[in-house]
């Protein structure tokens, strides 16, 4: 009877393990590596070497084991500060409602995700629009709001897709899917191109992009920015490809998306050469002071605000998911402390809200209070 329950625990032990070292190595959630083509133009920039992109500001990017050990029990603790315990209050958009006109204006979607319409343009940033910001359900935390603003299916045919760098809560392969016969462009980090090929996206529209490097294309200029960060999507691929952020410029306005970040001099960089911007959507959200050179604290999310030039901000990379250990609502109540003293213009929509760049920056109404 021993022996039968040994071999019994044995079998599903081994299948487990099995499963887990096919959905590795078969699922099309993680993507595919740079070629080796690809990785041998990479190895000619100075920020790239040992097979890994570096970030242009030493990044301390290493914890301890033990520490790491101790904080798992947080992670999955359930703790009722980290969400909504109230019915989450978005506004729904009606397809009519995104008909092209003159007006430059943003729809968040919740975390990184925003439509943009400039110049009649429909250009999607960091379009993560699953339920869940991991390779598998099981993997994490669901959206706070039970559905989208709008589903994707009942977008408008979209001209440019940007996004800022590979993670699972700003690159989304269920989304992909969805998108990728209905748009025109994407504009991506260096290496990110491959993931996007193995998902079946047209390689003549995909752009991948080098830091400081510029385009134009469909009457708008873009420029891809350095931030602090880092990539991966699977095991071992780490700083495999490239992250950063996007100027985006059209006739009359011209914005700054962050992507993600730790706070550094490469703001007043990105300021000196770009700004003055009207608009900036800037990171604010799943940081720790553990990890704080690659995920901005909320007041350094004001001052990078500042040292970019911006005319208004709106902290992002919130209000969608829970990847850190903080209360869900920490990251706004903080930066709209910072932002007032540093007197720095700030807005805090609901998701779904539509977002007029040329209009007056107003904070209105504070949805994230429980009513």
């Amino acid at each position: 009877m021993i022996r039968k329950i040994l071999i019994t625990l044995f079998s599903i032990v081994l299948l487990f393990i099995l499963t887990i070292v096919m959905f590795l190595n078969f699922s099309s959630q993680f993507g595919k590596a740079p070629s080796k083509e690809d990785t041998a133009e990479f190895e000619k920039l100075p920020y790239y070497s040992d097979g890994k992109f570096q970030n242009l500001i030493p990044t301390n990017m290493d914890m301890d084991f033990w520490e790491s050990v101790k904080l798992l029990p947080e992670f999955f603790k359930n703790d009722p500060t980290r969400k909504p315990d109230f019915q989450f209050p978005y506004d729904r958009v009606d397809s009519l409602q995104l008909t092209k006109n003159s007006l430059s204006r943003l729809i968040w979607f919740g975390h990184s995700a925003f439509l943009l319409q400039m110049d009649g343009k429909n250009i999607l940033l960091d379009p993560m629009f699953g339920d869940v910001p991991a390779p598998h359900p099981w993997l994490g935390k669901k959206r706070y709001a039970a559905s989208l603003p709008i589903e994707v299916e009942k977008l408008p045919e979209i001209d440019l897709v940007l996004f800022s760098h590979d993670h699972y809560d700003h690159l989304d392969y269920e989304s992909v899917q969805k998108m990728k016969d209905k748009t025109k462009e994407f504009y991506v980090p260096l290496g990110v191109g491959s993931h996007l090929k193995s998902w079946g996206v047209a390689p003549e529209k995909i752009h991948e992009m080098n830091w400081w490097q510029e385009a134009e294309t469909q009457d708008l200029f873009l420029a891809f920015t350095p931030t602090r960060h880092f990539s991966g999507r699977g095991l071992g691929d780490r700083f495999s490809t490239l992250w950063g952020s996007w100027v985006i410029q059209g006739n009359k306005e011209k914005i700054y998306f962050s992507g993600d970040s730790g706070y550094g001099s490469h703001f007043k960089e990105i300021g000196e050469k770009y700004g003055p911007f009207d608009f900036a959507m800037m990171e604010c959200g799943q940081y720790n002071e553990k990890w704080k050179d690659i995920h901005m604290m909320p007041e350094e999310t004001a001052q990078a605000a500042v040292d970019i030039q911006a005319r208004a901000m709106m902290p992002i990379h919130w209000a969608a998911f829970t990847l850190a250990l903080h209360t869900w609502t920490d990251p706004v109540e903080r930066v709209l402390v910072k932002a007032e003293e540093l007197n720095m213009s700030i807005i805090v929509p609901k998701i779904g809200s539509e977002i007029q760049i040329s209009k007056e920056m107003q904070l209105g109404e504070k949805w994230w209070i429980k009513p």
